[in-house]
C-alpha cells in the first residue's frame, strides 16, 4: 500500500508534461532510441522515478528535477486562486505581474526624438548628395 503523502512521481512527471504542452513521443525522442511514446506512458505510472532519470527528464521539460517530484496540482490550483483573484478589478494583479521601472512616457519622448534626429541627419545626408550633384 502506498504512502498517501509521498509524491507519486510519475504522475506528477505526466501533469507537468501537459501542462507545458510536451508530448510523450517527444519525450521519448529525447530520452534515446530505447524510448517510445509506450514506454514514456509507462513511466508516467510509476510512483517513484530513479533520480538519474529523473533528472533527465527534468532536463527535458526545462524544470527542476525536485519541481516534478514535489509537484502538488491542488496547492497549486489553491495559489494561484489565492494569489489571482479579480475583487480589486484586476489591479492586484496588474501591480504583481508588472513592475514599471522607468516612466514609459519618458521611454516615447526619448524614442521619438531619436526618430526625429534620424530624420534630420539623412536629410542632410540628402541635401548634401543633391548639392554634389549641381
Amino acid at each position: 500500500m502506498s504512502n498517501t503523502n509521498q509524491p507519486h512521481h510519475g504522475r506528477n512527471f505526466k501533469r507537468m508534461r501537459e501542462i507545458l504542452g510536451i508530448k510523450q513521443e517527444a519525450v521519448a525522442l529525447e530520452l534515446g532510441e530505447d524510448w517510445d511514446q509506450k514506454k514514456v506512458s509507462r513511466l508516467e505510472e510509476k510512483e517513484i522515478i530513479p533520480d538519474d532519470l529523473m533528472d533527465q527528464i527534468a532536463k527535458i521539460l526545462k524544470v527542476p528535477a525536485e519541481a516534478i517530484k514535489n509537484f502538488d496540482e491542488e496547492k497549486t490550483i489553491n495559489f494561484i486562486s489565492n494569489t489571482f483573484h479579480d475583487s480589486l478589478n484586476g489591479s492586484a494583479v496588474a501591480s504583481t505581474l508588472y513592475n514599471c521601472t522607468f516612466n514609459p512616457i519618458d521611454k516615447l519622448v526619448e524614442v521619438y526624438d531619436a526618430l526625429l534626429k534620424e530624420k534630420d541627419e539623412k536629410a542632410a545626408i540628402l541635401q548634401r548628395l543633391l548639392d554634389e550633384k549641381r
